[in-house]
């Protein structure tokens, strides 16, 4: 379980409340580098563990997460049919913290405001257990794969970017 002594993000309490093993992990925020890839460095994990999260809409209330490796992009295309939409599209900033209760890098995909139908991209099978933001900027959740698809009732389908 989390050590007392971090602070109690919505993603911590929901987590502990369902009893699901996790590690925090902080890193420091100061030099402002905090995207997954220089958070992973931080961490001291394999940019390949630590995933980031993404909220997409379809037509003005559809929304939609999809959790993918820091170092890829999200295929809009792919993640509108895995989902069954035509088109989607990112959810502009300014409205994710409204809809999510999170900010932009400190997004989770565990404990936003609403559950909202959740992918994660297939490669997140190979690690077994997965980094995500733990709801704050400069706090991180290493968790089971397994454990974060029963919290956020989550699909793996392949959603990224094939780069070749």
């Amino acid at each position: 379980m989390a050590k007392a002594k971090h602070t109690k993000t919505n993603a911590v309490r929901l987590l502990e409340q369902q009893k699901i093993q996790f590690d925090v992990m902080e890193y420091e925020t100061g030099d402002g580098q905090v995207d997954g890839v220089s958070v992973a460095e931080k961490i001291g994990q394999p940019v390949s563990h630590v995933f980031k999260t993404l909220v997409a809409k379809a037509g003005a209330q559809k929304l939609f997460v999809f959790v993918i490796p820091v170092a890829e992009e999200l295929d809009l295309k792919a993640a509108a049919k895995v989902v069954g939409e035509k088109k989607i599209e990112m959810l502009p900033v300014k409205e994710l913290l409204g809809y999510t209760g999170y900010v932009r890098g400190g997004c989770s995909p565990v404990g936003m405001k609403k559950l909202y139908p959740t992918v994660i991209d297939a490669s997140a099978q190979e690690q077994g257990r997965i980094i995500v933001s733990a709801g704050k900027i400069g706090m991180q959740i290493h968790v089971q794969l397994d454990d974060l698809i029963a919290v956020t009732k989550a699909q793996l389908a392949p959603i990224t970017t094939i780069h070749v």
